[in-house]
């Protein structure tokens, strides 16, 4: 139970909106807040949205990325990726204005100036029972809950037998392979940061399905 609240407080600590609800005595079960990641100047990163908007279309999720930046969505049916990129008047690219970019789905984005930046996502905690598909083959997934951990034994991924997952790191895939008893091709069993992405390679179609509170 700590160990669960520490890591959401990744997420919602300092955000006014909870500040403001407590000081009215107002409790919800709605928890809101935001997360920061960096990226580096001339990389790409494999992000996810671990928060909900009302609506999280791109441009919603990435508002104010510097010009230029590019994000990258792949279509588990057809192995392809859509390419966006972010100009002085919006996000431009083949259905730019409907995409989205919703917890449990991950994304490449691209920097392609001369300085980091930061992505920040915000929004409310996903709750309740939360199904993240899987495609048989390769999926582009995450933890739909801002959360850190091992894939499986803490996330709740249910890898099967020869299920490979593929960590984007510095630039290069650290690849773990799922064996009858324990995970295989690193340090023991994967483990994502709080809105990182990864590719999935699954032998057979499924569903990611946890069930989440933030009083858990």
């Amino acid at each position: 139970m700590m160990r669960t609240k520490t890591l959401i407080l990744t997420a919602v600590l300092g955000a006014a909106s909870v500040a403001a609800a407590v000081a009215q005595s107002v409790y919800s079960v709605n928890a809101v807040g935001f997360v920061n990641k960096t990226v580096k100047a001339g990389q790409f990163a494999l992000l996810a949205n671990p928060l909900n908007l009302p609506d999280n279309t791109l441009a919603a999720v990435l508002p104010d990325v510097p010009v230029n930046t590019k994000v990258y969505e792949y279509d588990a049916a057809t192995g392809a990726f859509s390419i966006y990129t972010k100009r002085a008047t919006g996000w431009t690219g083949t259905g730019a204005a409907t995409a989205k970019l919703n917890p449990g789905e991950a994304f490449f984005i691209q920097n392609v100036g001369t300085a980091d930046f930061n992505v920040t996502f915000v929004g409310e905690v996903p709750q309740g029972t939360l199904t993240t598909p899987i495609a048989q083959g390769f999926s582009l997934i995450a933890s739909q809950v801002p959360q850190a951990g091992t894939i499986q034994t803490q996330l709740g991924l249910p890898a099967q037998t020869n299920d490979k997952a593929y960590l984007f790191v510095d630039g290069n895939y650290q690849i773990f392979t799922r064996r009858a008893s324990s995970w295989t091709g690193g340090t023991g069993e994967p483990a994502v940061g709080v809105a990182d992405g990864f590719f999935y390679q699954a032998v057979a179609a499924g569903t990611w399905t946890r069930s989440f509170s933030v009083n858990q």
